[in-house]
């Protein structure tokens, strides 16, 4: 299991089907193939870790407002170069045995290889929002298991701070592209001519 990783939730019920499943004594030793069983019968957000699931908490509101604003704006960007955009749920495998589900996952290429169908094999950025709740699991766990991932980009929207971090990948690890705040306009080292403001995206509703 990795460092960091927190207990996940002792159980997952589909209440339409009257079916309970106990994760924590399977702990350790679920296998890819059962995980991908697990999340194709449920819309939560579940992630994979060495043998271990995790359940992850329901977006807020405000969390899904941030998403979509963000979606979009990266839709209308990167549709143009023939890419393509998708938000969670969304399997991604970011080294075997690891998989997350980003808030948004994009391609440069539509038919890059990676574009699986029932799940992605990397992307060329990810962008995650900071849960109150689980500072770390965006701020270091899942920094280290993207730029173990080779994903060039990753955006970390955190909206207690307001500020949105965008690192980019050099020599294996990330390194900050820049660190934007209320007033200011993110920029992107991959896509060179996309910004988008802080505040519009701190204030989307």
């Amino acid at each position: 299991m990795a460092t960091g990783m927190r207990t996940p939730a002792l159980k997952l019920v589909w209440e339409d089907e009257g079916l309970e499943i106990d994760l924590l004594p399977l702990q350790g030793l679920w296998t890819e193939e059962q995980y991908l069983r697990l999340t194709d019968q449920t819309n939560r957000f579940i992630e994979f870790t060495e043998g271990a699931v995790e359940v992850l908490p329901i977006p807020t509101r405000k969390h899904q407002a941030i998403s979509r604003f963000l979606f979009l704006a990266f839709l209308a960007s990167v549709q143009r170069l023939g890419g393509t955009v998708f938000y969670a749920p969304l399997r991604v495998r970011v080294a075997p045995g690891r998989f997350r589900e980003p808030d948004l996952v994009l391609l440069l290429d539509v038919n890059d290889p990676r574009n699986q169908n029932a799940f992605w094999l990397g992307a060329d950025l990810v962008a995650e929002i900071v849960s109150p709740d689980d500072v770390e699991r965006d701020t270091v766990i899942k920094r280290a298991d993207y730029a173990e991932a080779r994903i060039p980009e990753y955006w970390i929207v955190n909206p207690q701070e307001e500020t949105i971090t965008v690192l980019k990948i050099e020599n294996g690890v990330y390194i900050a592209h820049g660190v934007f705040r209320r007033g200011e306009t993110a920029t992107s080292a991959l896509l060179t001519d996309f910004t988008v403001s802080v505040d519009a995206v701190c204030d989307a509703e």
